[in-house]
């Protein structure tokens, strides 16, 4: 079963929304920048991140939930991106529901992630069935790990993993795994 998604979700600080059309060059620029891509194999050209923006926003239409684009009303239009998706290739592991995001340089530290996060996992527990969501990363983004803490997620480490979709060799193919039951979650919100 599940419920209809919203257009948007709204938080203390943010708004959680379908993707437009004008949240792509700065999704692409964003995208470009190695800083924020530093635990990605590579920067994405604009074509890249526009397939990219385009595959994230059909998320919702798919899978009745996906990531959000994300905004701060007053401050920023679009900061960049958080949510779950159903993963669309095999993984070493058997969760098939995702919550990533990935936020601009000028908006870190500040609690946006965590709190669009929040509000991203409630938005699927609530609305659907899924039993748990996962959350991984390279070993070395320790910014996502606090981030994956701080949601209450729980690190597997008999799960760490080699990343099928980075190439052998590379620093950033040993990935690290995070899970959160669905029962955990929505206890810890009650």
């Amino acid at each position: 079963m599940m419920l209809p998604c919203p257009t948007e979700i709204r938080t203390e600080r943010l708004i959680l929304r379908r993707w437009r059309e004008e949240d792509r060059p700065a999704f692409a620029k964003l995208n470009a920048d190695p800083h924020v891509m530093r635990f990605f194999p590579d920067v994405r050209s604009r074509e890249e991140s526009d397939r990219s923006a385009q595959w994230l926003d059909d998320r919702f239409d798919i899978d009745g939930f996906g990531p959000w684009a994300v905004e701060v009303p007053g401050v920023a239009d679009f900061i960049g991106f958080v949510g779950a998706w159903r993963l669309d290739y095999s993984m070493p592991f058997t969760s098939d529901v995702e919550i990533g995001w990935r936020l601009d340089q000028p908006y870190w530290g500040k609690g946006y992630a965590v709190e669009a996060a929040k509000a991203a996992l409630a938005d699927v527990f609530w609305r659907t069935e899924i039993p748990e969501i996962v959350a991984f990363t390279a070993t070395q983004n320790e910014p996502s790990r606090r981030v994956m803490d701080k949601l209450g997620m729980v690190y597997d480490p008999a799960a760490d993993f080699m990343h099928p979709r980075v190439a052998e060799g590379h620093p950033l193919r040993l990935h690290v795994l995070y899970r959160l039951p669905r029962q955990a979650f929505l206890a810890a919100q009650s």
